[in-house]
């Protein structure tokens, strides 16, 4: 029995451990205020708000429920072990062993523990360097990330598309909703580049193409980073291209322009103007958050545009399916021959090598194990 109450009290610690690192007296301090806020009687006098805040406390609910069940649990295993009772062993022995996996189970959230991790995903897809050939690409990349999205029970919707003239796809925004969605592909951000035999020109001649994935969170709440109107150049116009049948009709298109740091962003998918400057604006406040990030900057007139081009010498991965088939992630060394598996979007073990190697270590060692 002393076993036992020893793997009991160092499975409490473990978790106990798990929550700090997890922050979950934040998350349960956030919760107590959502749940302030759903009870007020005009809860729904402003649907938007309300929307956001419901979807925010379904999202910490989903995530802390089963933390919150499982330590209980070890609670009461703690307690039972402290009565030393041999009655009870055998059945006390199994109820550990079913804990313990439970727990290895859950301790995959201490992959996420980020600042954003936590966010949903503002995902664009820019082709580059090669011509009709980055365009087919571009597009071939938004199918994997929509069939891992599907496989992975996200949800995902195009808020942005602009077509190519000859095939594939200029640019696309997508938003993506689900669990710890900005912690798993915050690691896509960057320069994707494909190796190919062509099937754009007569000779079928190997090219290679470029697109730039940018991977940001989302930044519904304005309090998570406050932009000044006045840095704001906001335009309204026609909106054109592919649509309803308000495209063409209606002065509906937004183009908001950050002008410290030159950041453009233009939305003409919905109906209302409205509701494309909310778009427009909630995708600004995210790139002015990724870029903070990458250049470690607290205020937002010290920040200047981003400058990345998706062509040769910037790839964070190479897809080569001419004259072999491989994909290799050009900063973990994580690897595969498995091209159509990865376009088909399995991307977990690339998803999983970036998260292990920001960390330093894998998750064998957080919080250690006994």
């Amino acid at each position: 029995m002393e076993d036992m109450l020893s793997n009991a009290t160092n499975l409490q610690e473990e978790v106990d451990a798990a929550l700090k690192r997890l922050r979950f007296s934040d998350l349960l301090s956030e919760r107590s205020q959502l749940d302030a806020e759903m009870a007020k009687s005009d809860f729904w006098s402003d649907s938007d708000k309300a929307q956001e805040i419901s979807k925010r406390h379904a999202s910490l609910i989903r995530r802390m429920q089963p933390w919150e069940e499982l330590t209980n649990e070890v609670h009461d295993l703690l307690e039972l072990a402290k009565l030393q009772d041999s009655e009870i062993k055998d059945d006390l022995t199994q109820q550990l062993v079913v804990a313990r996996q439970a727990f290895d189970k859950l301790r995959t959230d201490l992959k996420y523990t980020g600042p954003y991790d936590d966010h949903d995903v503002i995902l664009g897809i820019y082709a580059g360097a090669g011509g009709t050939d980055a365009q087919d690409w571009a597009q071939m990349l938004m199918r994997m990330y929509i069939r891992w999205a599907e496989k992975e029970n996200i949800g995902i919707t195009v808020v942005e598309e602009s077509l190519g003239e000859e095939a594939g796809i200029k640019s696309v925004t997508c938003e993506l909703s689900g669990d710890f969605v900005y912690g798993r592909l915050k690691g896509e951000h960057g320069v994707h580049r494909l190796v190919r035999l062509s099937p754009f020109n007569a000779d079928h001649l190997r090219q290679t193409s470029f697109a730039k994935v940018e991977v940001l969170p989302e930044l519904n709440r304005q309090d998570e980073l406050t932009i000044d109107e006045k840095d704001l150049r906001i335009d309204v116009y026609r909106s054109g291209g592919h649509g309803g049948q308000s495209v063409n009709t209606t002065d509906s298109a937004v183009r908001v322009t950050h002008v410290p740091t030159g950041i453009t962003v233009a939305i003409q998918n919905e109906r209302s103007q409205l509701q494309n400057k909310e778009t427009a604006l909630m995708i600004l406040r995210s790139k002015l958050m990724r870029l903070q990030i990458e250049q470690h900057q607290e205020r937002l007139e010290q920040l200047k545009g981003p400058n990345q081009s998706a062509e040769w010498g910037s790839q964070i991965r190479s897809y080569v399916l001419h004259p072999y088939k491989q994909v290799k992630d050009l900063r973990t060394r994580h690897e595969t021959s498995d091209v159509d598996a990865i376009l088909g979007g399995d991307l977990g073990g690339f998803i999983d090598a970036y998260v292990d190697h920001t960390l330093g270590a894998d998750m064998s060692s957080a919080p250690s194990d006994r």
